[in-house]
């Protein structure tokens, strides 16, 4: 029997948490403890800096068994956990100067609508695919396990298909609604993510969420689902729908490549790219970059020309394709972000004047 997680300790920092909409929470021995707003750090008032044995205790009421075990060897842990009624969190543990830290990060227990995430209408059509690949990409903390959960909420509301998730860990629940749903945790249902991968195929799945594409072999047997008649979600830490690309077809050997980027042109729908970007009075608003798998887009990949994505993406607005510095211009002239915001979060920064027009001189800059 699964010994209870004991947040008592813990409950404080949570509900200040909780109270000030952060969206994470740092605890460090030798510091305060620190929740992130909008996307910046700040220290929790009236809060001394922690010591050990308060870490270690918070620690011992959300660690236990086999966990324990691999913390103690591995000096880290992905885990995830459910506080009250209220909402979830995804955790790391780790050691740092050889003492414990803790972050944790808020996962809401409703998911948004793809509407509300802002996501750009031509992705709709993504969620009534039969089969092919949609891969969600940006950096750490830019809101991707947020819009995955929202496509598959989408569908599991929608569609009468088995929708099967291979996350680490479990982030958002979703009970079955039209759809079935199954979820699993690597480590607890399953070895691995490649092991699951394996056996996803003898489980019948129309949707596959694959929490992270980490190596050579996840990555093949996604690539395998795709081109065999599921959709799958699939998520890769790069910046934009170019690297995204190289990114797949590097981690395969020089002489597999050719075979990797026919492979991966046939069964691609679309890369999403994001960032999060703060928005003026408070809260922080999604920018998107849209790759389609449009015939163009699938012959540039087969033929290694990536560069030139670019200029497709800029052009394929009547493909519902956009590059990151177009959304972000757009969200400027809205007035919903900062000319200066939009600049920082530019992969392309150079592009955003531009595009952006006489934007720079009318908006506000911070």
């Amino acid at each position: 029997m699964a010994t209870a997680t004991d947040t008592t300790v813990l409950d404080p920092f949570l509900r200040y948490l909780w109270d000030t909409q952060a969206t994470d929470l740092h605890l460090a021995v030798g510091t305060e403890p620190r929740v992130r707003i909008d996307g910046a750090l700040y220290a929790m008032p009236d809060q001394p800096p922690l010591d050990e044995a308060t870490l270690v205790q918070i620690l011992g009421g959300l660690i236990h068994g086999k966990d324990r075990d691999t913390y103690e060897a591995e000096r880290q842990l992905d885990f995830a956990f459910t506080w009250g009624g209220t909402a979830r969190f995804r955790a790391n543990a780790f050691f740092q100067l050889d003492r414990p830290a803790l972050a944790l990060r808020l996962i809401p227990t409703e998911i948004p609508s793809p509407e509300q995430l802002g996501l750009p209408a031509s992705t709709a059509g993504l969620l009534t695919r039969p089969h092919g690949l949609v891969l969600v990409t940006g950096p750490t903390g830019s809101g991707k396990s947020t819009t995955l959960a929202a496509m598959i909420n989408y569908i599991n509301q929608t569609r009468p298909v088995h929708i099967l998730t291979i996350e680490d860990p479990i982030e958002y629940v979703h009970p079955s609604r039209m759809a079935l749903v199954n979820q699993r945790e690597v480590g607890e249902d399953c070895t691995t993510f490649s092991e699951a991968l394996r056996a996803a195929l003898r489980e019948d799945p129309d949707v596959v969420l694959v929490g992270e594409m980490r190596d050579l072999e996840t990555i093949s047997l996604t690539l395998t689902l795709a081109e065999t008649g599921h959709l799958v979600f699939g998520t890769v830490h790069t910046n934009d729908a170019s690297q995204t690309i190289d990114r797949v077809v590097d981690v395969f050997p020089a002489d597999q490549q050719d075979q990797i980027r026919t492979q991966f042109s046939m069964s691609l729908a679309a890369v999403i790219s994001q960032r999060l970007v703060p928005r003026i009075g408070g809260g922080r608003v999604a920018a998107y970059e849209v790759l389609m798998g449009t015939p163009a887009v699938t012959n540039l990949i087969r033929e290694n020309k990536v560069r030139q994505l670019r200029n497709i993406l800029a052009t394929g607005q009547e493909q519902g394709m956009m590059v990151l510095e177009q959304h972000l211009a757009s969200l400027v002239a809205a007035g919903t972000i900062t000319y200066d915001d939009a600049v920082h979060a530019s992969v392309h920064p150079e592009d955003i004047a531009g595009l952006a027009g006489s934007v720079r001189e009318t908006a506000p800059t911070g």
